[in-house]
């Protein structure tokens, strides 16, 4: 009790020592005794000085409080100001704590630290919490009201308290009120308090306040318990919908990747009939070309860094596309007609592409950085959901739409049609049928450079990436079926959600394998897909 009363009159001596000034100096000379005061007497004195200091609210005043913590305060052993302790252990150099004004001509031997033990840890701690979420910085207060949430420190209520009442921001104050109410199941409240608290947090919903609750149940009261309970399941109902709508969202996002990947393939093997199984190394050319623009851009521009991809797209367009064009002039145009011999030729090619970039670039993975508006995730609802996969499926989604466009608005997308409805009577009507295959070729290889681009933020870039897919952009092409875009774009998504709803409760390998028996099962059923195209040449 004495003790308490002692450093009770200290404080108030410290906070009105310095009455008696004029205004403008009284001010500045008030934290510096209060500073000052931090160096004099025991643990208890330094206390009282502590939370004098915090109390006078000047703008320094958590900076010292942090270098206090991290022991760089230093007093003369003879009696003098506190100073701030820098420059190196053989050369340490002091600085006044207020002004950063250096103070020469001091004896190190001389100078002691001024030293805190765990209880006075725990003041500074308390006292830097109260100035963090008083601060006029909402970034600053935000941070401090989550830390106060994690921590959850009940000693801590009063003070939280006394912020809530004046903090004005909708989503500080929702965290603070989180953060009140498990203080409250963890103090010696009464019970209506704590039910209270527990609607507060079930309010929050979430897998945070799962486990608060949780946790709250072993040491809850018998009459608390029921409550608590009916809380968690509610939860756990909420959690497993929207478990069921993540679900949706990761297939979404895997379709989305299949559909870049898979619509290239379409038109090509629609068009020309071919079963190109170099496909997969146009994906990885098209990821290498997004990693060598990169690297040019960050070493020439750096300025442009963060817009590399808006180069990278059609670099690896026209770049692939210019790859697919001479495959197709050296290679493919003479096995028209042979489909195994096409085969077997596109795989001896793809075989070659894989060891020129190892022999290029090693056969280590490349890192390709995601820019900082494609990096980090944010909250919807119960869903998370990151930044470069909701870009990729704008990205696809905007390459169908223009690919769709070109197919139904343009003369050589009328000629395209033409050749794949029937190639012989398109020949007749003077369509120079070879130069559409070519171009054809050209552009579903372009179209697989840009499923690189978009592959390159969210996989590893090496010589094996676009073997990860070929396959299941087979299976969409074959399910939604050969040649038509719409049946491309429900086959992806549509394999895409089945592959995570499946991953689930058979694991990723024999979720793929049994997608491929399912698909096995359709086409004996619909040999044609989803989606059958139609015309003379396709019926026969």
């Amino acid at each position: 009790m004495f003790r308490a009363i002692k450093i009770f009159l200290l404080t108030l001596c410290l906070m009105f020592s310095g009455l008696t000034l004029p205004m403008g100096v009284r001010a500045q000379d008030d934290v510096h005794a209060l500073v000052d005061a931090l160096g004099v007497g025991g643990f208890p004195e330094r206390e009282a000085a502590i939370r004098a200091l915090v109390a006078s609210g000047d703008s320094h005043v958590s900076r010292i409080l942090q270098q206090l913590s991290d022991g760089q305060l230093y007093v003369n052993s003879e009696g003098g100001p506190v100073l701030v302790q820098g420059g190196t252990e053989d050369e340490p150099t002091y600085s006044d704590p207020i002004s950063g004004e250096a103070i020469a001509d001091l004896d190190p031997d001389m100078m002691s630290k001024v030293k805190i033990n765990n209880a006075l840890r725990t003041t500074i701690t308390t006292m830097m919490s109260q100035l963090t979420l008083l601060s006029p910085d909402r970034s600053a207060r935000l941070a401090a009201a989550e830390g106060m949430l994690k921590d959850a420190d009940p000693t801590n209520l009063d003070l939280l308290n006394s912020a809530l009442s004046a903090e004005k921001d909708g989503e500080i104050r929702n965290t603070m009120e989180a953060a009140r109410a498990v203080m409250t199941l963890k103090s010696d409240a009464g019970i209506e308090d704590k039910k209270a608290a527990i609607d507060t947090i079930a309010a929050r919903g979430g897998r945070d306040a799962l486990t608060i609750l949780t946790t709250a149940m072993t040491t809850a009261p018998d009459d608390l318990k029921p409550a608590i309970q009916a809380e968690i399941d509610t939860i756990n109902r909420d959690l497993a919908l929207w478990d069921i709508v993540q679900n949706v969202w990761y297939g979404l996002s895997l379709g989305s990747v299949l559909l870049l990947a898979a619509i290239g393939l379409a038109i090509t093997f629609g068009v020309m009939g071919v079963i190109n199984m170099a496909h997969g190394e146009m994906v990885m050319i098209g990821a290498y070309t997004t990693y060598m623009v990169q690297e040019t851009i960050a070493s020439a521009f750096p300025s442009l860094a963060d817009y590399s991809l808006a180069f990278a797209v059609p670099a690896a367009f026209l770049f692939t596309g210019l790859v697919g064009l001479v495959i197709e002039r050296s290679v493919i145009r003479y096995l028209y007609g042979r489909p195994l011999e096409t085969l077997l030729a596109t795989w001896g090619v793809s075989l070659i592409l894989q060891q020129a970039i190892r022999s290029y670039f090693g056969p280590t993975n490349r890192e390709v950085r995601n820019p900082s508006w494609m990096s980090g995730a944010f909250d919807f609802g119960g869903l998370v959901i990151t930044w470069n996969r909701l870009w990729i499926i704008v990205f696809s989604l905007v390459v169908f739409l223009a690919l769709l466009m070109l197919l139904k608005r343009s003369a050589f997308g009328l000629q395209m049609r033409a050749v794949t409805q029937n190639r012989r009577m398109a020949s007749s009507m003077g369509i120079r049928t070879g130069w559409v295959d070519a171009f054809t070729f050209a552009l579903g290889s372009g179209i697989a450079g840009m499923a690189g681009v978009a592959l390159s933020q969210i996989d590893n870039v090496s010589p094996n990436l676009g073997q990860n897919y070929i396959i299941d952009s087979f299976m969409v092409v074959v399910f939604g079926g050969v040649g038509n875009l719409w049946g491309t774009l429900v086959g992806a998504l549509s394999l895409g959600v089945a592959n995570k709803f499946l991953e689930p409760f058979a694991g990723a390998v024999l979720g793929k394998i049994l997608v491929l028996v399912l698909i096995i099962l359709f086409i004996q059923k619909r040999p044609r897909g989803l989606f059958a195209l139609k015309g003379r040449a396709v019926e026969a």
